[in-house]
């Protein structure tokens, strides 16, 4: 059988449909590079192979008897481990989670059963996805798989290793303030955020609410697309979800205007990346499409707006682990003398929680107290408007904005974790998009000392179809820069 690694989602249906191979038989390469690989990666926190088999075994069912599910029946995903699946433990990698299991399931995990998906496993990610190099997990690091002494980008490490390193064709990720996209780049994948509200957020363990958003990784934007479409919808369980009902659109090249912000090239950017990109940008141009520079003057307070909004929101969605509910407590551990009720808070909190969860919620805890409030959270939600308000204006004039992903290639594994700011950073190109609540890309581009680098295509809110065939059309003219 081909390597699956090198099947796009269409093929593969297609080697289903005709019987050259079989769901169970493309299950079992997969768990094969599992076993051979994961140890080393440490993407994936927990595989499901008896349930992936029985889903498996079900799809060739289906084929069997001529009547699939569709495009993804019986395909395999990787699921990023803050999302529920009834039935199996899920951590969002702490502690303070551990040993919990859903009793309920995310609604997109109902949306990829129903499509026959098969179900591989969970994969790591930072600590309840705080965090950009996935180094914050109670389970460890996850290592990138083009040079295992960096990270892979965070949140959504795992999910990005398990596809760039063919453990997974497709993966599921959130992004809430670059999570998906920062990591396909680094790993040198395709990550997709979408439009806030598309994709419902039921059953995906809350970071920051009016930020998150669950998206699909994978090899190709056709794959992501193909994803996309069967995640996406309106969802009367999530109270942000949108009913808008969005077609899949083609664009004309020849038609476009294309913005490249003058901040996302500005100091802080690596020179290599900053090329790359360039030559990336000048292959649209060779396309037709028309380049014009643009301004996004409040994009530079987007990082420190970001850093106020996000741990209120933490610190409120994290007051739910008390030690009480579910998940690890101190009340079983017979060294220590509870004497009260806020012993066992502070006791199981204390220990449940990393570095970097405690960081965030003593931040938000602390922005959003009387006397504070006004000071910096409400100031920090005009700031908030203003960022979206220059994206509004930039959309009046240009169709889409191009741009890096992260100001680096993959950085070291622990060079970041003693500076939280210059962590923080590589996030720059990214959070503003989280707080417009738009939709964006990253599509990998040419490689920086043998390091993958993404492109970030933009759009306007509910542009996601049209990103999707602008960056197929990248994708079918970007071979004259592969290589480093």
């Amino acid at each position: 059988m081909t390597d699956k690694k090198e099947l796009n989602i269409k093929e593969t249906f297609e080697l289903f449909k005709n019987k050259k191979t079989t769901p169970v038989e493309l299950a079992k390469v997969c768990f094969e590079k599992i076993t051979n690989l994961n140890h080393e990666l440490n993407a994936f926190v927990k595989v499901l192979n008896s349930n992936a088999l029985d889903a498996a075994e079900e799809s060739q069912k289906r084929f069997e008897a001529g009547n699939p599910k569709g495009l993804l029946d019986g395909v395999p995903i990787a699921i990023k481990d803050n999302i529920a699946i009834e039935g199996i433990e899920t951590a969002a990698a702490s502690k303070i989670l551990q040993g919990f299991v859903p009793p309920y399931e995310a609604t997109v995990i109902t949306k990829l059963k129903e499509a026959g998906a098969v179900i591989l496993g969970k994969t790591n990610l930072d600590e309840f996805a705080m965090g950009s190099s996935t180094e914050t997990s109670v389970f460890g690091p996850t290592k990138n798989p083009h040079d295992k002494t960096r990270v892979p980008g965070g949140s959504s490490g795992g999910s990005a290793v398990a596809v760039a390193s063919g453990m997974s064709p497709l993966a599921i990720g959130s992004d809430t303030g670059g999570s998906i996209r920062q990591p396909a780049s680094f790993c040198g994948i395709v990550g997709f955020k979408p439009t806030y509200g598309l994709v419902s957020r039921y059953g995906l363990f809350a970071m920051a609410s009016s930020l998150d958003q669950i998206g699909p990784m994978a090899r190709s934007v056709e794959d992501v697309e193909i994803l996309f479409e069967a995640i996406s919808g309106y969802d009367p369980k999530d109270s942000t979800s949108l009913k808008e009902e969005i077609r899949n659109k083609k664009i004309e090249i020849r038609d476009l205007k294309i913005g490249i912000p003058n901040e996302y090239f500005a100091e802080g950017l690596d020179p290599k990346v900053k090329k790359v990109i360039e030559q990336a940008i000048s292959k649209f141009k060779e396309m037709g499409a028309e380049i014009k520079e643009v301004s996004l003057p409040n994009s530079k307070y987007a990082l420190s707006c970001y850093y106020i909004i996000m741990p209120v929101e933490v610190a409120s969605n994290l007051a739910r682990y008390d030690g009480i509910k579910y998940g690890y407590s101190e009340i079983k551990n017979s060294e220590l003398r509870i004497k009260n009720l806020l012993d066992v808070y502070l006791k199981s909190r204390s220990s449940g929680f990393g570095k970097e969860a405690k960081r965030r919620i003593m931040l938000g805890t602390y922005t959003s107290s009387a006397g504070y409030i006004d000071q910096y959270y409400n100031k920090a939600q005009k700031v908030r408007s203003l960022v979206k308000k220059d994206f509004d204006k930039v959309f009046q004039e240009v169709d889409f904005i191009l741009g890096p992903v992260a100001p680096t290639t993959a950085f070291k594994i622990g060079e970041k974790t003693t500076d939280p700011l210059t962590m923080y950073l590589s996030d720059i190109y990214t959070i503003a998009v989280n707080l417009a609540g738009l939709p964006a890309i990253s599509v990998p581009c040419k490689k920086v000392d043998d390091l993958p680098v993404g492109l970030q295509i933009i759009g306007p809110q509910f542009s996601d179809f049209k990103i999707f065939d602008l960056a197929k059309k990248y994708e079918g003219v970007k071979d004259g820069l592969q290589g480093a």
